[in-house]
């Protein structure tokens, strides 16, 4: 490779020293689609004096699927923070090739459909506390802060087990200092010294070893538990594999995949769905249909395509993936360009969610694109809500449902308004983006009631 031959690829233009950090930090979705359309599918940005490759569009997302994308591109550097910070060996995300394969064949089941598929009932009836407790009739309510509660609620559950509210504060804490310092590393690892982090990340191993402690001790009238009870599994019958320095990360691994970005895009969906009366008709319709009858399975699910759609729709244009980070492994040429071993790369595999050849309009919420014959998403490298390539959601199908069943039922129990008809969401962008803390909703009253025994179950 040669200098000339890395310096064809165009250069974002920038400020002095930051470069494109403010552009970025604005508005990361659009930052990248606006560098795609002025310079194609790669091009090269600078943040704070780095300079960094970016490989965008439907081809980046394509080619991340490939042999050859898997062979040149690795996530290790991103999450090495992390492990040293938690005194572990190794994580999902922050592992390649025969490696991850193995934690995600560990994991598989617990982050999978299955874990969620008979168990719809307790999802509604962990909404439905939630609701009890925080979103009562006449009040103003800070939807992200309560959709992380609830989020929290829902995945203590449903994959360790019980539900651990005393630790939820910690838990937020927690995560917020691992994503802005130890994996996007938008913020200074001196940060890490603030005794507000010291304390949440005692409580958060606190959690962890009351979790294995628990679970190891659970006869066989305890709940389902499938990630854990898996984890723990592989931890006796293969330390090699799963060794007792990694379990805390483990276990404690769904609120750090799942609270943000679940919360982020369920608050998001209140937003849109209420800016569009004509889809706040259709949601409350289906959703009073599915629950008539009361007890809801998998199969229920299917017949929601509004709700579905306007799901689907959210992650769209409020897409928590906006790109992924990697590091090249080896010299390699995309799309013409060359790029270096040892680069880090940025992956803007969500430019094409607002691109008009695969989604007309595209700034339009538009809860039909997703249904024959129009399925728009369906076209190679258009939709990439949960990321590409090896490293895809392991969740995804889980978060899915988990998400499905939690807003239908948010919508048919409560008359939920924005604060004035036009007010537009206000956004953050860091650790990930989605909704601020600032972003909240009148509940104007209630639509129907709860099951009897919702406050006391799940």
């Amino acid at each position: 490779m040669t200098t000339e031959s890395v310096m064809r690829t165009p250069v974002v233009r920038g400020l002095p020293v930051v470069g494109n950090a403010l552009r970025m930090g604005k508005d990361p979705a659009q930052f990248f689609v606006d560098c795609y359309r002025a310079h194609g599918p790669v091009f090269r940005v600078r943040v704070m004096g780095r300079e960094h490759a970016v490989i965008a569009g439907p081809e980046a997302a394509e080619f991340l699927g490939t042999a050859e994308g898997r062979e040149c591109l690795r996530s290790r550097e991103f999450w090495s923070g992390l492990v040293e910070e938690y005194g572990a060996t190794r994580t999902l995300p922050g592992e390649d090739g025969p490696a991850h394969k193995e934690l995600r064949d560990i994991m598989r089941r617990g982050y999978s459909r299955e874990a969620i598929a008979d168990r719809l009932d307790e999802v509604v009836a962990i909404t439905d506390r939630n609701i009890e407790a925080t979103w009562r009739p006449g009040a103003t309510v800070p939807v992200l802060r309560s959709m992380q509660a609830l989020v929290t609620d829902q995945l203590g559950e449903l994959l360790t087990g019980a539900s651990r509210p005393e630790y939820v504060r910690d838990i937020r804490l927690a995560t917020v200092y691992i994503l802005n310092v130890l994996v996007t590393r938008t913020r200074p690892r001196v940060l890490l010294r603030d005794p507000r982090y010291k304390r949440a990340k005692r409580r958060v191993a606190e959690l962890s070893g009351k979790m294995i402690a628990e679970r190891a001790q659970a006869g066989p009238e305890a709940k389902p538990a499938i990630l854990i009870d898996d984890l723990l599994r592989a931890n006796r019958e293969n330390p090699a594999a799963m060794p007792d320095s990694d379990l805390m990360i483990s276990v404690t691994g769904p609120y750090v995949a799942g609270l943000d970005t679940v919360a982020n895009t369920i608050s998001a969906f209140v937003y849109a769905v209420l800016k569009h009366p004509g889809v706040l008709e259709r949601v409350r319709a289906e959703a009073d249909e599915l629950f008539r009858k009361g007890s809801i399975t998998e199969k229920d699910l299917r017949g929601i395509p509004a709700i579905r759609g306007a799901l689907m729709e959210t992650m769209r244009l409020y897409p928590i993936a906006v790109v992924q980070m990697r590091t090249a492994t080896r010299d390699f040429t995309f799309q013409g360009h060359c790029i270096a071993a040892g680069e880090t790369i940025y992956i803007g595999t969500s430019v094409p969610h607002f691109l008009e050849e695969f989604f007309p309009d595209p700034m339009k919420f538009d809860i039909d694109r997703y249904e024959k014959p129009r399925a728009e998403h369906m076209r190679a490298g258009a939709y990439s809500p949960y990321g590409r390539g090896q490293h895809v959601c392991l969740g995804k199908t889980l978060a899915d449902v988990q998400m499905l069943v939690t807003m239908a039922r948010m919508f048919h129990r409560l008359d939920l308004r924005l604060e004035s008809a036009d007010y537009v969401l206000a956004r953050n962008s860091v650790p990930t983006p989605g909704p601020a803390l600032s972003f909240k909703v009148k509940v104007a009253g209630l639509r129907n009631q709860g099951s009897p025994h919702s406050g006391n179950e799940a």
